[in-house]
């Protein structure tokens, strides 16, 4: 996958599009490519988690307590790990090749460096993740009022 791919791959997912093109590329261009063989485990639930994967090609099965039966699949073009980007977070799953997979490990260092070196992006993020906050503690404070007034289907 060339650069350019790999750049129009990064901008499609939330946490990168806010971010400039330069910072994109520098991403794609200093991450780690990691090749997979069907079966190898990429990371397991409980594991320090450090980076973000990104799947260039392949699929990923995920197993674990927090996943019950389903065994959700991880396809081309998702991220595995966006948490870990930007806090030390624990995996909260398993994650295992289904098929021969390339992944593009993006190291939390990395992600925060090209923030750092891209400020107008990082005021981007930034503002992005606040809104979602925000978003969700309005959530959190309707169910909080239909869990007082015995409504828990409001």
């Amino acid at each position: 996958m060339s650069t350019a791919d790999t750049v129009a791959l990064l901008g499609r997912l939330p946490i990168f599009a806010k971010l400039e093109p330069g910072a994109l590329r520098l991403i794609a261009f200093a991450a780690e490519t990691r090749n997979l063989r069907a079966g190898d485990i990429l990371f397991r639930q409980g594991d320090l988690a450090d980076c973000g994967y990104l799947l260039l090609t392949g699929a990923i099965t995920l197993t674990g307590d927090n996943v019950g039966d389903s065994m959700p699949m991880v396809k081309e073009g998702d991220l595995l790990g966006e948490t870990a980007l930007i806090v030390t977070t624990k995996r909260p799953v398993t994650a295992i090749a289904r098929q021969n997979c390339t992944v593009l490990r993006i190291s939390r260092a990395l992600f925060l460096r090209v923030l750092e070196e891209y400020p107008a992006s990082a005021d981007r993020l930034r503002r992005d993740i606040l809104a979602h906050i925000n978003a969700l503690g309005g959530d959190l404070e309707v169910f909080r009022r239909s869990l007082i007034s015995g409504d828990a289907d409001a």
